[in-house]
């Protein structure tokens, strides 16, 4: 056991001076299997300690419904960063940003009107505290001063650029020290005077966020903290994509200099990111700022590990100027080879209308429900209802989150898009089946717009008069066992090998590999969609770009066969699946 304490300007790890150098790892973006790799390369850079957030909606997507295995794992994933020979920094939130669905908040939090998210109002107290008492019984073990890993717990995250609530502040310090939290608890904000103020309490270590400028910075937070070690917790080095712009990349160089220039202030430091990993399945997050910008599936971040976790020109570069300021291992990292290149093609799919009703439960209601509403809270659904109408007529939505495509029968009659601002379209004169398939793109993560409700937002019209009696199917994926069912039932029926697929629609392809090993799946010749491999979410796809492929983890792959299944939304042009050698993130079509 060790002892970890600040004494004046210094954090002091067994009564001598400390410098934290850290890299944050996202436990929940990286497989559990390729966790060692992650931060042993973190370890060869010259870094010290590994900082990970914890995804409060991950861990307990419906109420009382508590993981923490596998991907979710974070007992193993603090034990691995110790196996390194390296310590830990755990930011629980409860709110995390981090790009991430909801910024981390669980959406049945937002069911009940009443709650008052971040603040101190007494239903958000009680959720919060059994949350963070779940956490924190698995961090508490494996603090440094019980001879684990873990040198600081944050409190909240940059919530000076949320709110000023101290009674809620204390709610929280009070949470951590009654679970058992005696290592230094910190906050962090970006360097303004109103959010430095706001977003912390005396007697915790503030720290700040900021990827350039850093003595400006620097003394900023001295200014607003005129005692304790001066830390820059979020040390920014790259950025997110959104569908349909340009892969944001940072100058070598200037990060490099930038990161000297705060290591040569004396300061400790925490890059975000070391190593972003994806976003698997339905986890993205996305901004709206008067529009709505989902984030793509790759969380790349322009970090100094790749997406792969393979060191960029930035790893090295800041290899070298963490060299100038502290010991860094002589061994370096061993760079992977090509990732194979291969074609398959589609060997049989079904339509997605043809395996809907075994995926979910109809459910039949007078009014409009949202996916909140029907405790849906990622993913697609389906709504249907009936209508009859002998001259053209305009269906309109209150509003459309996120994406909505509208089908007469089995005709797609249109999309609307929530980015486009789309909420109304016109139908021919029509009689039948009115079916809208909704995609939930990823809840806003940061900002007013956090916690909306997904699905189409009522009212609903045709020609003015209202639309009742309608039935909705929440679309449970994965598993993928009544997809495959139905693939299988298909069995010779695609042998052709269709030239194109239409969506939405089902569609299965088979490899084989010589040995396990990372994958990257070309999605260029496809529409919009979603990609599983071996029954794994890799996440979304989209030809808006920038992502071109999809990144396949290693252990997700095995020796001998191996299954692609992907839903192709809208139209894929070739109905083959291709992987290449190396990952694309430039591509942008708007």
């Amino acid at each position: 056991m060790s002892t970890f304490e600040i004494a004046g300007d210094d954090f002091l790890l067994d009564g001598r001076p400390h410098r934290i150098l850290s890299g944050a790892i996202h436990y929940f973006r990286v497989h559990p299997d390729d966790w060692a790799d992650r931060i042993r390369k973190a370890r060869l850079m010259g870094l010290n300690t590994v900082e990970t957030y914890v995804p409060w909606n991950a861990h307990e997507p419906q109420p009382g419904e508590w993981s923490a295995e596998g991907a979710l794992d974070l007992a193993r994933f603090l034990r691995t960063v110790q196996e390194e020979g390296m310590h830990a920094i755990v930011r629980p939130g409860p709110y995390i940003c981090a790009e991430w669905d909801n910024g981390g908040l669980p959406a049945w939090l937002f069911t009940d009107p009443s709650v008052g998210i971040r603040r101190s109002e007494p239903a958000f107290l009680a959720a919060v505290t059994a949350f963070l008492e779940r956490v924190l019984a698995i961090v508490r073990p494996l603090q440094v001063t019980e001879g684990g890993p873990v040198l600081l717990v944050q409190v909240e995250n940059e919530y000076g650029a949320y709110g000023d609530d101290k009674d809620y502040l204390r709610h929280l310090v009070a949470v951590f020290e009654g679970a058992g939290i005696t290592v230094p608890l910190t906050t962090v904000d970006q360097p303004e005077p109103a959010m430095l103020e706001n977003g912390s309490l005396p007697g915790l270590l503030k720290t700040a966020s900021f990827g350039s400028r850093s003595r400006e910075r620097l003394a900023t937070l001295r200014e607003h903290q005129p005692t304790g070690p001066l830390m820059c917790s979020e040390f920014w080095d790259g950025w997110f994509d959104h569908w349909g712009a340009h892969h944001h990349t940072t100058s070598v160089e200037q990060s490099a200099a930038d990161l000297d220039e705060l290591l040569a202030l004396g300061a400790s430091v925490n890059i975000y990111m070391f190593h972003g990993g994806t976003n698997f399945g339905f986890t993205n997050g996305a901004n709206d700022k008067g529009v709505y910008q989902p984030i793509v599936t790759s969380y790349d971040y322009d970090a100094p590990l790749d997406e792969a976790g393979e060191p960029t020109e930035k790893y090295w570069a800041f290899r070298d100027v963490i060299a100038k300021h502290a010991s860094v291992p002589a061994e370096e990292p061993v760079v992977a080879a090509a990732a194979p290149a291969f074609s398959v093609p589609f060997l049989d799919a079904v339509p997605l209308f043809a395996v809907a009703s075994r995926l979910g439960d109809w459910q039949h209601t007078d009014d409009l429900p949202t996916f909140d509403a029907l405790g849906h809270y990622a993913g697609l659904g389906l709504y249907r209802t009936e209508i009859d109408t002998a001259e053209p007529a305009v269906l309109e939505f209150g509003e459309v989150r996120d994406r909505a495509y509208v089908f007469v029968g089995s005709t797609r009659v249109g999309v609307l898009a929530r980015d486009h601002h789309d909420s109304a379209i016109t139908l021919s004169p029509s009689r039948g089946t009115l079916t809208v398939l909704v995609e939930d793109q990823g809840r806003v993560d940061y900002g007013p717009r956090i916690g909306e409700p997904k699905g189409l937002i009522g009212p609903v019209r045709l020609n003015g008069e209202g639309l009742r009696r309608w039935s909705v199917l929440p679309l449970r994926l994965p598993p993928l066992d009544a997809v495959r069912a139905e693939l299988d039932a298909a069995g010779s029926a695609v042998e052709r090998e269709p030239e194109r697929l239409a969506g939405p629609v089902f569609a299965r392809a088979a490899f084989e590999l010589v040995e396990q090993g990372t994958l990257f799946l070309d999605t260029t010749g496809w529409g919009k969609g979603v990609a599983w491999v071996n029954g794994f979410n890799l996440g979304r796809y989209w030809t808006r770009g920038p992502q071109e492929t999809l990144h396949v983890p290693a252990p997700v792959t095995r020796a001998g066969h191996n299954e692609l299944v992907i839903l192709e939304l809208e139209s894929a042009a070739d109905a083959t699946a291709a992987f290449v050698s190396e990952p694309r993130l430039g591509h942008t079509d708007f």
